[in-house]
């Protein structure tokens, strides 16, 4: 009788097991089951690829269900940021720094900028042939031309962030915020054996596009100087604005100050080159397609017979390219300066549902004479005149501006 029931309760126990093994496996196989069928709480619409790909995207659906299953931290499992997350890195695999996916907040700030106001410390930021994250140029009369931050400086990093692999609209998120707060910059200029730290205090930036005033030459000569900081949305009033004071002050040579100019819009660029120029072509693009078209004067202009010297540096982008190598090219002018940035490349700007958006490269643009700035490493000067890096500037004004000086002595 022991042993009958010995047997007995063993053989209970063994059923329990069983049954416990058995049920766990069961309700494994229906947890497994519901994560395999699972899909994000995000509401996905028009899933299918173009017809054009043919790409299988259940892989991307595999991985996106195993990061919301097994991700430690659940409170960063954000639907939101994972699809703006996984359009940023696709568009990032091309591999050109200038196309970038801007989600709302950024796109937000790409527009503010380009409208001539927003809150930062003035730089307009790019990258050089090792992509590492460099000044483009320090806006005119901010903090961080005030500080001495030149073109050409490395950004090594913001505040503790490193800026290797660092996409454009993260630097700038980075570095813009509230006024009165601080960020730092490391930075890393050639030459130098270290890096430095440079402290900035956010501001209200306001940029104007278009600044006047007239020098006196030796020889009594009345020299109208334009500084020309960028090309924005009110570039063409300010500009406008500009040439009827000149003209009206009666002045008999023009010098056209590009330096620090990182760029702005195409047509901006056109509509200053069609100011000095009487016909003929302003810029050629070659676009994605392979097809040549070229832009043209557009307008007559009224300062067309002045004497014309142009002033470019480093800091000198884009659209400031345009103009200076079309007056170069056509012989309308003399360049006088530093070798210029050298970025050939043109990024349309997209409004995309959402608030968000994309800068895309589709075309690179040449002078009249078909050079292309990317491959040339920029537009070198008819008279090239470098400024020491030790030069002196206090509030923005370059002290013993032999630039400029040089481009009075020309005139005369």
């Amino acid at each position: 009788m022991k042993d009958l029931l010995k047997r007995l309760n063993a053989s209970a126990i063994l059923i329990a097991v069983l049954t416990f093994v058995l049920g766990w496996q069961l309700g494994q196989k229906e947890i497994d089951l519901r994560w395999k069928n699972y899909r994000p709480a995000l509401k996905v619409e028009n899933k299918l690829p173009p017809e054009s790909v043919n790409i299988d995207f259940q892989l991307f659906w595999d991985t996106w269900d195993l990061v919301s299953k097994k991700y430690l931290i659940k409170k960063d499992v954000d639907s939101e940021k994972l699809f703006y997350g996984a359009i940023s890195g696709m568009v990032a695999a091309l591999g050109d720094p200038y196309t970038v996916f801007l989600p709302p907040d950024q796109q937000k700030s790409s527009k503010e900028e380009l409208n001539g106001s927003f809150e930062g410390v003035g730089i307009q930021l790019g990258f050089n042939k090792e992509k590492r994250l460099v000044v483009i140029a320090p806006l005119e009369g901010t903090p961080a031309e005030k500080a001495g931050i030149q073109p050409e400086d490395i950004i090594v990093k913001i505040d503790s962030k490193d800026t290797l692999n660092i996409s454009l609209p993260e630097a700038v998120r980075l570095i813009r915020g509230p006024k009165n707060t601080e960020v730092i910059l490391t930075i890393y200029r050639e030459g130098d054996t270290n890096t430095r730290e440079v402290r900035l205090k956010r501001e209200t930036i306001i940029v104007k596009s278009v600044s006047l005033k007239v020098e006196q030459s030796k020889q009594g000569r009345k020299v109208a100087v334009i500084k020309l900081s960028r090309f924005g949305e009110r570039t063409q009033d300010e500009w406008n604005d500009a040439v009827s004071n000149l003209l009206s002050d009666g002045v008999q040579a023009v010098v056209l100050d590009l330096r620090n100019n990182p760029g702005g819009f195409l047509d901006g660029a056109v509509f200053i080159a069609s100011e000095f120029l009487s016909s003929g072509d302003v810029v050629l693009q070659e676009n994605y397609q392979g097809q040549r078209n070229s832009y043209k004067v557009n307008r007559s202009g009224k300062i067309l017979k002045l004497p014309l010297v142009v002033l470019i540096n480093k800091g000198s982008a884009s659209a400031s390219e345009i103009v200076a190598g079309a007056i170069q090219d056509r012989k309308r002018g003399k360049l006088v300066g530093e070798k210029s940035f050298g970025k050939g490349t043109i990024q349309e700007a997209e409004d995309l549902p959402g608030g968000s958006g994309i800068h895309i490269t589709t075309a690179k643009w040449l002078t009249p004479s078909g050079k292309w700035v990317n491959e040339t490493e920029g537009l070198e000067p008819d008279i090239k005149v470098e400024i020491p890096k030790d030069r002196e500037v206090k509030e923005g004004e370059i002290k013993n501006d032999i630039q400029l000086e040089k481009a009075l002595e020309i005139l005369e």
